[in-house]
C-alpha cells in the first residue's frame, strides 16, 4: 500500500484501539460527560442569579460549558498516552511496520470523538433548561467549526503534554492548567467586571476569543472576532503537533 494510504488505515486501527481502552475505563468516561452538565447546573442555579449579563444566563454561559469539556476530555487524553509509555505500549508498536505517529493519531481521533460527544450532551442538557440559540443552519455549522478546530488543538496539547509527563498521575495533573484557563475568560462573566490587572489576561488568552465566537454564532451576539478564534486554535494545533512530534521522538529513542 501507498505511504498515505499505511497512515490512515494504521492510525485508524490506533483509534479503535484508543476507544476500546476509553469505554473499558467507564468511571472516568462518565465523569467527563457528567461533570461538564454538573458544573452548568452550579453556574446557571447558584451563581446565575447575581450576574447581570445581557438575556437569559443560560445563553450567555453555553459557551463557556463547552470549552470546560475540551480540559476534562484532555486529561483523559493525556492520562492515556501517558500510560502507553509506562505500560511499554510504545516500545512495541515501534518493532511493528506501521506508520511512525500512528498511536497519536489514534489518540487525537478518539480525544476529539469523546470531547464532542461530551459537547452533545451539554447543548441536549442546555436546550432542556432553556437555552435557546435563535440563529441558522450556517450559524451552527460556523460554531461546530469552531469547537471541532479548538478540540483538535487542545487534544495535540493534551498527547504533548502525556508524553512530557513521567507517569499518568502527572500527566493529569498537567492538564489542570487546561481545564483553569476557562475560568479566567468571558465564560461565566463579562471581562468587563475583572480588575484591570487581571482584564488584560482574560481578555488576551485563547479561551476568550473562541467564546465570545461561539456566543455569537449560537445566540446571535456581536461580540468576539471568528478570524482571531481560528488563528488561536490553528496555532495551538501547531505547536501540539510539533512539540507531540518532538517527544514522542525522544521518548521513542529512549
Amino acid at each position: 500500500m501507498s505511504e498515505p494510504v499505511t497512515a490512515v488505515t494504521d492510525s485508524a486501527v490506533m483509534f479503535r484501539r484508543a476507544v476500546r481502552h476509553t469505554l473499558r475505563s467507564r468511571d472516568t468516561l462518565l465523569i467527563s460527560m457528567v461533570l461538564p452538565v454538573l458544573i452548568m447546573l452550579l453556574f446557571v442555579y447558584v451563581f446565575g442569579g447575581a450576574i447581570q449579563v445581557d438575556g437569559p444566563y443560560i445563553d450567555y454561559v453555553i459557551p463557556g460549558i463547552i470549552l470546560l469539556c475540551t480540559g476534562f476530555g484532555a486529561s483523559i487524553t493525556a492520562t492515556a498516552v501517558a500510560t502507553d509509555l509506562r505500560t511499554g505500549a510504545v516500545d512495541r508498536f515501534r518493532t511493528l511496520p506501521i506508520f511512525r505517529q500512528a498511536l497519536l493519531a489514534g489518540h487525537v481521533g478518539e480525544g476529539v470523538v469523546r470531547n464532542m460527544i461530551a459537547v452533545a450532551i451539554v447543548l441536549a442538557v442546555g436546550t432542556t433548561l432553556g437555552f435557546r440559540s435563535g440563529t441558522g443552519f450556517f450559524a451552527w455549522l460556523g460554531a461546530l467549526a469552531i469547537i471541532l478546530l479548538f478540540v483538535h488543538a487542545i487534544t495535540w496539547i493534551a498527547v504533548a503534554l502525556g508524553l512530557l509527563a513521567q507517569n499518568p498521575e502527572a500527566a493529569g495533573g498537567f492538564t489542570y492548567a487546561i481545564m483553569f484557563i476557562p475560568y479566567i475568560s468571558s465564560a461565566f462573566v463579562p471581562t468587563s467586571s475583572m480588575p484591570s490587572w487581571l482584564r488584560g489576561f482574560a481578555e488576551h488568552q485563547p479561551a476568550t476569543p473562541v467564546i465570545d465566537t461561539l456566543r455569537n454564532l449560537l445566540t446571535g451576539g456581536t461580540e468576539g472576532s471568528a478570524l482571531l478564534a481560528v488563528v488561536w486554535s490553528v496555532g495551538l494545533a501547531i505547536v501540539g503537533y510539533v512539540c507531540a512530534a518532538m517527544l514522542f521522538a525522544r521518548r521513542s529513542r529512549n
